[in-house]
């Protein structure tokens, strides 16, 4: 019984503590966002998990670790260029638990060498008390 009151209690608090979590992890995006489109890339990673175990998914291979995913960015994102100005859009962020969110939307970079438009999912965890992004698939 105290095992079901617990969980139930935990089910209630859930929606308010996801808005939270949503409301940070755009606050992330949003950061990500202005970051990008003043070409800092360094900032731009700030909202990934700087761990070896970082996984990002391109349409050409998987890339492991956060050094990794950061030197694909700047390969191929040389130059403010071909880094044009991002624009996200979130098309569903659902929680996967109290420490987990699974985001999922568009992105188009407006380029005076042709835009790029695309999807991505993201998955989020909390990890020592941050929301950080631990894989990220980009298409």
């Amino acid at each position: 019984m105290k095992y079901l009151l617990t969980v139930l209690l935990g089910l209630a608090l859930l929606p308010g503590y996801s808005q939270d979590a949503k409301s940070s992890i755009v606050q992330i995006l949003e950061r990500q966002q202005d970051c990008w489109n003043k070409g800092d890339l360094d900032c731009f990673m700030v909202g990934y998990w700087e761990s070896d175990s970082l996984m990002f998914i391109g349409k050409e291979k998987v890339y492991y670790g956060f050094q990794n995913t950061l030197d694909r960015y700047l390969k191929t994102y040389p130059d403010r260029d071909a880094m044009g100005q991002l624009t996200f859009k979130f098309k569903s962020m659902s929680p996967l638990g109290t420490d987990a969110f699974y985001v999922v939307g568009s992105y188009h970079l407006a380029r005076t060498v042709g835009d790029l438009s695309g999807h991505f999912t993201l998955l989020w965890r909390k990890i020592d008390g941050s929301w950080v992004i631990v894989a990220d698939h980009s298409s």
